[in-house]
C-alpha cells in the first residue's frame, strides 16, 4: 500500500513588519479614508474615534489605547498590536490579515461580520467579546480569556483554541468543522450542537458534558 500523507496544520502567516517604522505623529489619526502605513503608535490615546474605510498597513501598536473606538470597513494588514487597550472596540465589515494581537485587553469588543485571515490572538483578555457572523481562516486563539465570548453564526472552520478559558462562550449557529480545542476550559459553553466536526483533547472533553446534557435535556444524577 502507498504511504498515506499526514495532513499538517498550516500556521498563520506572520505580519511583514518594517524594520524601523516611523513614529506616528499628531497628524496620524483614525479618521474617514485615512491610510496609515509603516508607523509605530506608542502609548497614544485613540479612544472614542468613529471612522470609516481606514487602512492600516505594516503598523505597530505598542500600548496604544483604542477603547470604544468604532471602525467600519477598516482594513488591517501586516500589523501587530501589543499590550493595547481594545475594550469595547467596534469593528464592522472589517478585514484583518497577517496580524498579531498580544497581551491586549479586548473585554466587550464587538467584531461583527468581519474577515480574519492569518491572525494570532495570544494572552488576550477577550471576555464578553463578540465575533458574530465573522469568518476566520488560519486563526489561533492562544492563552486567551474568552469567557462569555460570542461566536454566533461565525465561520470557525480550522480555528485553533489553545489553553483558552471559554466558560459560557456561545457557539450557536457557528460552522466549526476542523476547529480544534486543546487545554481549554469548556465548562458552560452554549451551542454545542454546532460543534460537529471539531477535535477536542481528551482532557477538555469532560467540560462539555454538562453543556451536551443541557442541550439534549439529559438529567445527570448521582447514584
Amino acid at each position: 500500500m502507498p504511504p498515506t500523507k499526514t495532513s499538517r496544520i498550516k500556521e498563520p502567516a506572520r505580519p511583514k513588519l518594517p524594520a524601523a517604522p516611523a513614529p506616528a505623529g499628531p497628524e496620524h489619526d483614525l479618521v474617514d479614508d485615512e491610510v496609515l502605513r509603516e508607523l509605530r503608535f506608542g502609548a497614544r490615546d485613540l479612544s472614542g474615534r468613529d471612522a470609516q474605510d481606514v487602512e492600516i498597513e505594516r503598523c505597530v501598536f505598542d500600548g496604544t489605547r483604542l477603547p470604544a473606538t468604532v471602525l467600519e470597513r477598516a482594513t488591517v494588514a501586516d500589523s501587530a498590536f501589543d499590550r493595547c487597550d481594545l475594550a469595547n472596540l467596534r469593528l464592522t465589515n472589517a478585514r484583518m490579515f497577517n496580524a498579531t494581537v498580544t497581551g491586549s485587553r479586548m473585554t466587550g469588543a464587538a467584531l461583527t461580520d468581519c474577515a480574519f485571515q492569518d491572525v494570532v490572538y495570544e494572552a488576550c483578555r477577550a471576555d464578553l467579546a463578540g465575533f458574530r457572523f465573522s469568518t476566520f481562516k488560519r486563526v489561533v486563539f492562544r492563552d486567551c480569556n474568552l469567557e462569555g465570548a460570542t461566536f454566533q453564526n461565525a465561520d470557525l472552520r480550522g480555528v485553533r483554541f489553545q489553553e483558552c478559558r471559554l466558560g459560557g462562550a456561545q457557539f450557536s449557529g457557528a460552522t466549526m468543522t476542523g476547529a480544534r480545542f486543546s487545554g481549554c476550559d469548556l465548562r458552560g459553553v452554549a451551542g454545542v450542537q454546532s460543534m460537529r466536526g471539531v477535535t477536542v483533547s481528551a482532557m477538555d472533553a469532560p467540560g462539555l458534558l454538562a453543556s451536551f446534557a443541557a442541550e439534549l435535556d439529559i438529567t445527570i444524577e448521582d447514584g
